[in-house]
């Protein structure tokens, strides 16, 4: 299996699930909530069913995890060596706001590391797109596509990527140590994104995330040139546990520093 086949039929696949996201985007939608309490609304349903019917017809023999049917066992999981796992809209709260910062977040998993991912922005149409061993890029509407890569640091103070929904008192002692800084706030997987194209420096996530928030932006990053990274800095793995909670990580374009340090 070589993940890059499925690239251009993903990216394809993730445009067509941010066209229904749009539809309902512009009109007076409705929001639901989880068990959990976390809000849903139609169009995280309608990309859902799009991109789970799109991948079953191009891998029938691939299964797929998908934040909206997340109550697949371990027990069933556990035995999945290459697996879809997706957010069909990452970053919900943005979506109801209406602030356009949220995403389609689509990855192939291969024993428990992210070897394809596309996340797309249905509001910008802005899709970055990587494959194991092929780099990562950026597609632009008007522009077309063109590589990315992380950046080292340079003199000048730190730029941060924080959540635009979380920012609680562990990421503010943090930055008290990262010393000179500045805060780019942003929603959904584009944190991920903006280190991967070296628009920011690190993003430091001491709060919950699921698999799927994470997954297809960590192949950008790492692709790009970047890291995607535990607080002990080895690299987040899938599908390794019951719970499909993340530890609380780093993203980061230069490994010169241990961004740990700073914790």
């Amino acid at each position: 299996m070589n993940p890059c086949d499925y690239l251009d039929d993903v990216r394809a696949l993730a445009k067509q699930a941010g066209e229904k996201i749009l539809e309902i985007y512009d009109t007076e939608f409705s929001v639901d909530e989880k068990d959990d309490k976390s809000p849903l609304t139609a169009a995280d349903m309608a990309s859902h069913n799009t991109i789970v019917a799109g991948l079953e017809a191009l891998t029938p023999d691939i299964p797929v995890l998908s934040e909206e049917s997340a109550k697949i066992p371990f027990e069933e999981r556990s035995k999945w060596k290459t697996y879809w796992l997706i957010d069909p809209l990452d970053g919900t709260k943005e979506f109801i706001k209406r602030n356009g910062e949220f995403t389609v977040n689509i990855a192939l998993i291969h024993d428990g590391v992210p070897v394809l991912g596309v996340v797309h922005v249905p509001v910008s149409g802005v899709t970055y797109a990587a494959c194991e061993g092929k780099g990562a890029v950026k597609e632009t509407p008007g522009e077309g596509e063109k590589p990315i890569h992380v950046r080292k640091l340079g003199g000048g103070p730190v730029a941060v990527v924080g959540s635009r929904s979380h920012q609680g008192d562990s990421l503010k002692a943090f930055l008290e140590k990262v010393g000179d800084h500045e805060i780019v706030s942003m929603g959904s997987s584009l944190k991920i994104c903006l280190v991967a194209e070296g628009a920011a420096d690190v993003y430091p996530r001491l709060g919950l995330t699921s698999e799927w928030d994470t997954a297809a932006a960590q192949c950008v990053v790492e692709q790009a040139g970047g890291k995607l990274t535990d607080l002990e800095m080895k690299p987040l793995r899938y599908n390794t546990k019951d719970s499909l909670l993340n530890p609380f990580f780093f993203v980061f374009g230069d490994d010169s520093r241990d961004w740990s340090q700073y914790l």
